[in-house]
């Protein structure tokens, strides 16, 4: 029986494999919850991804020393907002360690109680479904419940450590 085969050790250093995923530009969200206490909580992720249309599931990841790692995973929904060009101050404050990131910002409270933000390019509230332990963080699988697209926004990109906006060739 051939034993398995495993990955070779790494031939670059952490901050060079950082440096060749900044390479990927992706778009920005702020993925939002609530704590067992009501209280809003939020951080900024580039780590989102859809996986499925049927049923309809996206993906996103926090790293395991995070914060609000234990509401990710006891809580039941979240929601991922898909900020708009706009939106790049929110990208900054969520990502940062401000103590009341909502504080001005405009919001609804989503079907499930989750912070949906006002003016995102597009919104998924999600069933926290499943959750996966990989390496230094988690991979959160939602199912999506209600979803929402602001026809015509452009969306905020992050590429190389900086901001964008959309640009058509």
């Amino acid at each position: 029986m051939t034993p398995h085969p495993r990955a070779q050790q790494p031939d670059f250093t952490a901050p060079e494999f950082r440096a060749a995923l900044g390479s990927f530009a992706t778009g920005v969200t702020i993925v939002t919850a609530r704590t067992a206490d009501g209280e809003r909580i939020g951080l900024t992720a580039n780590s989102f991804n859809s996986v499925s249309l049927t049923p309809p599931l996206v993906l996103w990841s926090l790293a395991r020393r995070a914060g609000s790692m234990p509401v990710f995973e006891r809580g039941s929904h979240y929601a991922i907002n898909i900020l708009a060009a706009e939106q790049r101050e929110l990208a900054e404050r969520f990502a940062s360690r401000t103590a009341d990131r909502f504080a001005g910002v405009a919001w609804r409270e989503g079907a499930a109680g989750a912070p949906v933000i006002e003016g995102a390019v597009a919104t998924f509230e999600c069933f926290n479904r499943s959750r996966y332990e990989e390496g230094d963080h988690v991979i959160f699988v939602g199912e999506v419940e209600r979803c929402h697209v602001r026809a015509g926004a452009a969306p905020l990109i992050f590429h190389g450590g900086r901001y964008f906006t959309e640009l058509p060739l």
